[in-house]
C-alpha cells in the first residue's frame, strides 16, 4: 500500500504501523489503562444517524467555516501533538505546511519539537499555539509573551493533564525520558531500518525547542526533555492562572480539555473565546465520557458566547458533520496526522486532510446540505416513536435525543 492507495484514515494508520517500530507506533496509537476511552470515543459517533433530505440542489457545496475572524477552507484542523519529530524529523513543520496548503488550522503544541517561532515562519496564517501551564509562573508568563510577539492566530491552553497518566503500552515498551535504545527496542527496530537510520542520523531524541530558552546554556535534547518533565504536569494550576493568561494575551483564547458544563460556564465568564471539547484523545482518564457525549450539554451551558471545537475520536467526515449538528463549529484530530506524517511526510498529511475534505463534501451532498455552517440538529435522526398500543402511555426511541431539551414520553 502507498499513500495514494490509502482510501481512509485507517489505511494511513496501517501504513504508519509498517514504518515505525512498536515503541514509536504504540506511543501514537495507545491510550491509558484498559483503553476503554479510545473505544468510547469512536462508539459515541455510532449512536447518531444523519437523516438525508433529497430533491435539493447540492451541485455546489461550501464546506468553509469561520473561526475567530478567519475563514478556513474546511471545518477541520490538526490537533496539538508532542514529540512528532520522533516519528519523522521536522514533522511539526510538515504538519504546519500541509495545514497552510489546505487552509486549515494547525495547533502547534508547546511539547512539539519545532518552536512556535519556527512554526510561524512556515505557516504564519494557520498556526495556533497550544501551551501547558507549568509550575513556574515566570515561564508561563514568558510563553504568553512569546505568543504576543509571534502572533499566532489563537492561543490554546490545555488544562486536562493535572498529572501524568497510566499509559501502559509505553510502560511495557520501555518508553521513558530520555528514550533509551534497550536491547528489546533495538531488536524490534531492526525491522524498520529507515526509521532507525533517521533516528541515528539526527542524533536521537529531537530537541523540544519551545523549552530550550529555559534550559541551561548548552543543554542537549535529553536535558531539555527532562526539564520539561520537571515543569509539567503542574497540578496546582487553577482558574486564577487562566485569568492571568486572559489578561496578558491580546488575541482569541481557547481552553482545551473541559468536559463539565459548569467548567464551560466558568470559562465563558472568564472571557474565553472558544473551547476544544476533548478528553485528550483517551490518553488521560480512561473512564471519562466522550467529548461528543458532552457536546450538547456544553453548548447549552455557553450558548453562543463561545465557539466549540470537537476533538478526540474523529476519524470520518461524517464525524465532523455530526459534531456540527450537535453544536460544534469544527473538529480537529491528531493521531491520523501523526500516522500520516510517519507514513509519508508532508505528502502523507496532505493525503489525510484530502481524505477528510472529500468525505465531508460527500456526506453534505448525501444529506442535502449545501453549506457546512447550515448544519444543525434537524439533520440528525433521533428515532421515531413506536406507535402506542391501546392503553399504553409509553414510547420508545432507538437513539438518544440530540436536541438540547430532554424528550419526555407519556
Amino acid at each position: 500500500m502507498n499513500l495514494q492507495s490509502a482510501v481512509n484514515l485507517e489505511d494511513l494508520r496501517l501504513l504508519a504501523r509498517q514504518k515505525l517500530p512498536r515503541i514509536a507506533f504504540d506511543f501514537i496509537d495507545g491510550g491509558v489503562d484498559d483503553e476503554l476511552c479510545l473505544k468510547r470515543n469512536r462508539e459515541a459517533f455510532a449512536q447518531y444517524r444523519l437523516l438525508p433530505r433529497y430533491l435539493r440542489d447540492v451541485s455546489r457545496r461550501d464546506p468553509s467555516v469561520v473561526l475567530f475572524g478567519r475563514t478556513y477552507s474546511s471545518p477541520i484542523g490538526i490537533s496539538p501533538t508532542g514529540l512528532a519529530g520522533l516519528w519523522r524529523p521536522d514533522a511539526d513543520l510538515m504538519l504546519a505546511a500541509a495545514a497552510r496548503e489546505a487552509n486549515v488550522p494547525f495547533l502547534l503544541s508547546s511539547a512539539a519539537n519545532a518552536s512556535l517561532e519556527d512554526g510561524m515562519r512556515v505557516a504564519p496564517e494557520h498556526v495556533w499555539f497550544q501551551m501547558y501551564c507549568t509550575s513556574d509562573e515566570r515561564i508561563n508568563a514568558d510563553l504568553v509573551q512569546r505568543a504576543n510577539q509571534a502572533q499566532p492566530g489563537v492561543l490554546v491552553v490545555s488544562v486536562d493533564v493535572p498529572v501524568n497518566s497510566n499509559r501502559e503500552r509505553n510502560r511495557r515498551n520501555g518508553f521513558s525520558r530520555p528514550l533509551r535504545m534497550t536491547p528489546g527496542v533495538v531488536l524490534n527496530a531492526m525491522g524498520h531500518p529507515a526509521w532507525v537510520l533517521r533516528y541515528l542520523r539526527t542524533g536521537g531524541i529531537p530537541m523540544m525547542r519551545n523549552w530550550l530558552p529555559y534550559a541551561p546554556e548548552g543543554a542537549n535534547a535529553s536535558q531539555v526533555a527532562d526539564l520539561y518533565g520537571t515543569l509539567t504536569p503542574a497540578p496546582m494550576i487553577s482558574w486564577e492562572h487562566l485569568r492571568r493568561i486572559r489578561d496578558a494575551w491580546k488575541g482569541p483564547l481557547v481552553i482545551k480539555g473541559l468536559l463539565h458544563p459548569d467548567d464551560a460556564r466558568e470559562a465563558a465568564r472568564l472571557g474565553v473565546d472558544g473551547l476544544v471539547v476533548s478528553n485528550h484523545g483517551g490518553r488521560q482518564l480512561d473512564v471519562a465520557p466522550s467529548p461528543l457525549e458532552m457536546l450538547p450539554a456544553i453548548r447549552a451551558a455557553v450558548g453562543d458566547r463561545v465557539e466549540l471545537i470537537l476533538d478526540s475520536g474523529v476519524r470520518r467526515g461524517s464525524d465532523v458533520v455530526i459534531a456540527r449538528c450537535l453544536g460544534a463549529r469544527s473538529a480537529i484530530f491528531g493521531r491520523p496526522t501523526l500516522y500520516a506524517v510517519a507514513a509519508g511526510g508532508q505528502a502523507g498529511v496532505a493525503r489525510a486532510l484530502q481524505i477528510m475534505r472529500n468525505e465531508i463534501d460527500m456526506v453534505m451532498a448525501q444529506i442535502g446540505c449545501r453549506r457546512f455552517e447550515d448544519l444543525d440538529a434537524s439533520y440528525l435522526w433521533t428515532g421515531a416513536p413506536r406507535p402506542a398500543e391501546s392503553g399504553s402511555s409509553t414510547c420508545e426511541t432507538s437513539l438518544p435525543a440530540v436536541v438540547h431539551t430532554a424528550q419526555r414520553c407519556g
